[in-house]
């Protein structure tokens, strides 16, 4: 049997067991890897071999306009098939050739026939039905490990169900509510004993990791977690949950993970998460030398290329997704980010109308109609949307930030700041809401508070330019005037490919106002240089000439201030006399006659 066979035959049975669990968006996601697999491929002859970079298009950076990123939503060709299935090198038995992996477990239920089969499928039917407690209550006195697991996960989703109706009941500005899971407290208690007693499964030890983590146990709930998928790795519930917990690259590598084949799509949305992009696209693009078809392996190469901002690249894959599965949702709201940062209102508004005749009440549903408003203008339409998605899912980070952005645009800074919070509150990692944190109290007048969120967000991102541009802004700004600090900042914004050329302009600038001519003619120089390749035009360009002519002239380097001066004059404005001026007094300078200040004289 081929080790494809393999994974078939694993997959379908992790699809059997994680649909009893009712664990269904486990087993959506295992059913989608099923599908994915490619049926045809003979393995290679030679088990050593290794995955090449299987993909056949470039990663070349994309272009996208949107909004500068102080409105920005940061939401970071042909149509024909990216998928990778020609020019890959088969793996044989392992996605990541070389790798010693462990055998998949098969959990043992421990169940029987204790005689639970009926009433653990009139339980399972009334947990389908959304009917928490009356599943409880039929399997009360229940030993065997399903029907202990399902009583324990029906009793968690009845708590959480309780809790979303009081925070609807009692919720204050956006939403905000302290209600808790009373169901908390009695679960852990039982959990906790049936794991000193060893009688708890891979599936409990999943549901005792959530518990804690609500709990606040975060260490624990890890460990828990670690515990879990060592034990049954084909839940991919509790790889998410455990990714959750991973807000550090040196919680992630202090993990004690089997080196299942699992673990591979953890640590390539792991680096995902962490902004480590390179890494993740490794990571994906050896998996799908296996799964040379899976959908979800695609949708998350496109969103981490829309990360890196190569938007044209990203686009490609998303309208293919939409081409072979026009009625998918899953990552769509990452395609309308896209969309809106190249503001392709056409295409939005098409991406809009698809997801709302296929499933208006998704939040990511909502979450794409209210871009589509936004990149319209009709910024309270769009707001309306993001609170329905909220109202659908509260821990749908996108649409906090995304919602802050919005009444950022509609200048009203308490509910920006709000929905900032909010969103930082679910994960401390989102660069995009920190940076709104700090865009909101810049709008109010407090520097210093908005230097402190802006410093959040460039540690999170240090990669992005924009981030760099903004705290340098701030140093600059009236009330600060810190221009030393600026500069380091309009430096390291240089030095991260700064594509709109700001922090070139504006170190030539600060060095031109404390005197540094050197350093001010140096960066006026590459700012000229840039504005020459990208063929600008403007007042930058009249600028930077007019500093160089002026400063080539008191260096006495006469042909390259002449060079310069000449250049001017094909502009019509103030600056063509000033240029003639100058060359007046580098002809007196060039005859030998002493050099007067001709500058004075100048308009």
């Amino acid at each position: 049997m081929t080790f494809r066979e393999n994974y078939r035959n694993e997959l379908r049975a992790a699809i059997r067991q994680l649909s009893d669990r009712c664990l269904y968006s486990a087993a959506k996601w295992t059913a989608e890897l099923l599908v994915g697999i490619d049926p045809d491929a003979p393995p290679s002859s030679s088990s050593g071999a290794s995955a090449s970079r299987a993909t056949p298009y470039s990663s070349s950076s994309g272009t996208g306009g949107g909004r500068t990123l102080h409105l920005h939503r940061h939401r970071e060709g042909s149509t024909s098939r990216r998928r990778i299935r020609s020019g890959a090198v088969d793996v044989i038995s392992t996605p990541l050739a070389g790798v010693s992996y462990v055998s998949t477990p098969i959990p043992d239920d421990g169940d029987g026939f204790d005689g639970s089969g009926d009433a653990y499928l009139l339980a399972k039917s009334y947990f389908d039905c959304r009917e928490y407690r009356r599943a409880a209550h039929v399997l009360r006195g229940q030993a065997g490990r399903k029907a202990v697991f399902l009583r324990c996960y029906a009793l968690y989703m009845a708590g959480e169900k309780r809790k979303e109706e009081e925070m609807i009941e009692l919720e204050g500005p956006l939403g905000k509510c302290n209600a808790m899971n009373s169901e908390l407290a009695s679960l852990e208690r039982e959990l906790s004993t049936f794991r000193r007693t060893g009688a708890i499964d891979s599936f409990g030890l999943y549901l005792y990791g959530i518990i804690l983590r609500d709990k606040g146990c975060e260490s624990l709930a890890t460990s828990i977690l670690v515990e879990s998928v060592n034990s049954y790795p084909w839940n991919w519930s509790a790889w998410s949950e455990l990714l959750s917990l991973c807000t550090t690259s040196d919680i992630l590598n202090n993990l004690n993970i089997k080196n299942h084949w699992m673990k591979d799509f953890f640590l390539a949305n792991a680096y995902q998460e962490l902004k480590m992009h390179e890494e993740a696209l490794r990571r994906y693009e050896c998996l799908m030398g296996v799964f040379r078809f899976s959908d979800y392996i695609q949708a998350q190469i496109a969103t981490v290329q829309y990360s890196m901002r190569e938007l044209d690249d990203a686009e490609v894959i998303f309208e293919e997704l939409l081409r072979t599965d026009p009625y998918r949702v899953d990552s769509m709201d990452i395609y309308s980010n896209l969309l809106y940062a190249k503001e392709s209102l056409s295409s939005l508004s098409f991406l809009a109308h698809r997801v709302f005749l296929t499933d208006k009440y998704r939040p990511e549903s909502c979450c794409i109609i209210a871009n589509y408003y936004s990149l319209k203008g009709q910024h309270e339409k769009s707001v309306l949307y993001f609170r329905r998605a909220l109202k659908l899912n509260r821990k749908y980070l996108s649409a906090w930030t995304l919602m802050g952005h919005e009444y950022v645009e509609m200048k009203n800074t308490p509910a920006a700041i709000d929905a900032y919070r909010r969103a930082v509150d679910i994960n401390p990692r989102d660069y995009r809401a920190w940076y709104g944190l700090g865009q909101t109290y810049e709008m109010m007048g407090m520097p210093f508070y908005a230097l402190h969120y802006f410093k959040r967000s460039s540690y999170l991102q240090p990669s992005d330019a924009r981030l760099w541009i903004a705290m340098a802004q701030c140093y600059e700004s009236a009330p600060l005037q810190m221009l030393e600090e600026a500069i380091k900042c309009y430096t390291r914004a240089a030095n991260c490919n700064d594509m709109e050329g700001i922090a070139l302009h504006q170190l030539a600038k600060l060095h031109s106002i404390l005197g540094h001519s050197e350093q001010a003619a140096f960066y006026y120089k590459k700012d000229l240089e840039r504005m020459e390749a990208e063929e600008r035009q403007g007042s930058n360009m009249i600028e930077a000439l007019l500093f160089l002519a002026k400063h080539c002239k008191a260096m006495e380097r006469f042909d390259e201030a002449e060079v310069y001066c000449t250049r001017l004059l094909d502009y019509t404005g103030p600056e063509k006399e000033t240029a003639k001026t100058i060359l007046r007094g580098l002809k007196i300078a060039q005859s030998g006659y002493p050099l007067m200040d001709v500058d004075h004289f100048a308009p």
